[in-house]
């Protein structure tokens, strides 16, 4: 490992190697090539990608930048902890190949956790290209915020108001409970003291399983609405596009959600969790089949929710 580095920004690639150009394209002048490195991660595209990422960094001369092959796609998680292993820095800036970062956004950031020692982690404020904001922070999914989902009723919403995960876009500095991984600053120090982010996720998770665990390690998380990255959402996973045409989710979706909550609340809250969904989800039924409610739910997902439990309780029965 090289020693001495102040930031290394991982972009996590598959298959998406013109979103990285863009990406990329964005980082000079958001970043000092003596002082920090740039790491994209290419997850076993199998189609270029890695060659072509290589021939725009050296035909642009961008200083600093390497791609780092992984030989293997192992996921979101994977993927960023093989860009963490192969620099030592003071913070790990993780990055969407979906994300373009505004100018000063990582020098802005940077600052910020100097500001505040006691944080764990930084996060930006997530927009879209015309610059309006994107929810990107958010309470815990426990138990109570899936009676909210499964049943996406007004009514069951303003009764749980304390446990609905979104949190309204924020003009000031807040610390929520997780954040949006599309862009984040990682202090090296919560790596030290709790280890990467859980390689057990394929994709999705894996940021509210890790800010879990950065908070009950002592760490807070602290938003940064100055500092902007434009995320333009679902350019590197089809799983939004499919919920808003409400078509069957990828099973990793719901495998990530199972091991979520069986490592926060053990079997029995992952139960919970379930029941809390499908309790909702009757309830959004009545309001179909007697009232004017819109159906929301994904192809198969009641039954997706709970093979996903069955699965983890036959293949993956130890956790933390």
């Amino acid at each position: 490992m090289n020693a001495g580095h102040r930031i290394a920004i991982i972009v996590l690639n598959y298959r998406t190697p013109d979103l990285v150009r863009d990406c990329l394209a964005t980082l000079p002048g958001n970043y000092d090539p003596a002082l920090d490195r740039v790491i994209v991660v290419d997850n076993e595209s199998g189609d270029g990608s890695a060659e072509k990422i290589r021939r725009e960094i050296a035909e642009r001369g961008y200083p600093s930048m390497q791609v780092l092959e992984t030989g293997h796609n192992g996921g979101f998680a994977y993927g960023n902890n093989a860009g963490i292993r192969a620099v030592e820095a003071q913070a790990y800036m993780l990055l969407n190949s979906d994300t373009l970062v505004r100018p000063d956004a990582l020098e802005r950031l940077w600052r910020t956790l100097q500001a505040h020692p006691e944080a764990g982690m930084i996060s930006p404020r997530l927009e879209w290209p015309d610059g309006t904001a994107q929810i990107s922070c958010f309470r815990l999914h426990t138990p109570w915020s899936e009676l909210i989902a499964g049943a996406e009723t007004s009514v069951v919403t303003r009764l749980l108001a304390r446990y609905d995960v979104p949190l309204p876009v924020s003009e000031s500095k807040l610390s929520p409970e997780w954040t949006s991984f599309a862009a984040v600053m990682i202090r090296k120090q919560v790596i030290d003291a709790i280890g990467a982010l859980d390689d057990g996720f394929f994709m999705y998770y894996e940021d509210v399983d890790f800010c879990r665990r950065v908070t009950d390690a002592g760490f807070s998380i602290v938003h940064d609405p100055e500092a902007h990255v434009v995320h333009l959402r679902g350019g590197s996973s089809p799983v939004k596009q499919l919920t808003a045409q409400r078509k069957r989710r990828p099973a990793y979706y719901y495998h990530s959600r199972a091991r979520y909550f069986r490592n926060a609340y053990g079997l029995h809250g992952l139960v919970a969790a379930n029941v809390a969904w499908s309790a909702g989800r009757y309830l959004s039924w009545l309001r179909e089949r007697f009232g004017k409610k819109q159906p929301h739910v994904v192809q198969n997902e009641l039954l997706d929710l709970w093979g996903s439990t069955l699965s983890s309780v036959t293949t993956d029965p130890k956790r933390r």
